[in-house]
């Protein structure tokens, strides 16, 4: 534990000055990586995690922190999301999984994921489905605000426009657009799924041959690229099981509990393949 706090502490170190100097020296790209960062986070802690998974309660000021920040800066209804993520692990990398790049292609996926998810998340079936704890949850902030995702992302292009000009803003918002879209979540879906192997296996021998942890991936996905050791244990609120597996995101739940504003934290000491 040490050792992982100790690492992960200088890895935020480092990539905390380097977003420090690109602010400073260029400050379009300055915002557009905190949009893609407070997207990514959404993403993991709230849509992935506590959502999907149940692995932990967030306080209902969180809840709605998050609400907010997934609308803002990726439009994403949280039940469609649920929905497609739920029904890819149900047939994970067999018929019926949503974005495979083993029934798809790598390309497809890795390029093309986005419409993959769009297609399943229009699925009402699906979403009645896999989703239907979600649907009936929902408030009426979520069915008259957070449904309209278009909205939400109209509006965050509109702040980046304010803050940096209409032209710059345009840019920081294309620069967040393709760095969420077409790099981050897709390569989770394609080079975690992989029939190049790439990246590495805790768990081998298990149903989740298919899948695979990449480090790469992880840092820049707040932990969603230990993909292998996710679909191992899928409620379990911490992706990252060995020392160097820096999971910024159970880093942010970590915070969070302590502050409060997450209960219910599903922990587990893994016993992983050396």
């Amino acid at each position: 534990m040490l050792l992982t706090a100790l690492f992960s502490a200088l890895l935020t170190l480092g990539l905390s000055l380097l977003a420090t100097a690109i602010a400073v020296f260029s400050p379009t790209v300055g915002l557009s990586l905190l949009a893609t960062a407070i997207a990514v986070f959404s993403t993991t802690v709230y849509l992935h995690r506590a959502a999907t998974h149940g692995a932990l309660v967030l306080h209902p000021l969180a809840l709605f922190a998050f609400k907010f920040a997934t609308w803002l800066t990726t439009g994403i209804r949280p039940w469609e999301w649920v929905a497609v993520h739920r029904k890819h692990h149900r047939f994970s990398d067999v018929d019926g999984d949503p974005h495979s790049p083993y029934l798809a292609g790598f390309w497809q996926i890795q390029v093309g994921n986005v419409f993959w998810y769009a297609r399943e998340a229009r699925n009402s079936e699906t979403v009645r489905a896999f989703a239907g704890d979600i649907l009936a949850a929902r408030t009426w902030l979520d069915r008259r605000v957070f449904a309209h995702g278009t909205i939400g992302v109209l509006l965050g292009l509109a702040l980046l426009c304010w803050f940096l000009g209409p032209l710059r803003g345009l840019i920081a918002g294309a620069i967040h657009l393709f760095l969420y879209v077409f790099v981050l979540s897709s390569s989770v879906n394609g080079l975690c799924h992989s029939r190049h192997l790439i990246g590495y296996q805790n768990y081998p021998g298990q149903h989740v041959v298919t899948v695979f942890n990449n480090w790469l991936v992880a840092i820049f996905t707040a932990g969603e690229g230990f993909h292998q050791n996710h679909h191992w244990k899928q409620s379990l609120a911490r992706f990252g099981h060995r020392w160097f597996e820096v999971d910024f995101g159970w880093w942010m739940i970590w915070i969070l509990e302590k502050m409060k504003l997450v209960t219910k934290v599903v922990r587990f000491r893994p016993v992983y393949a050396r």
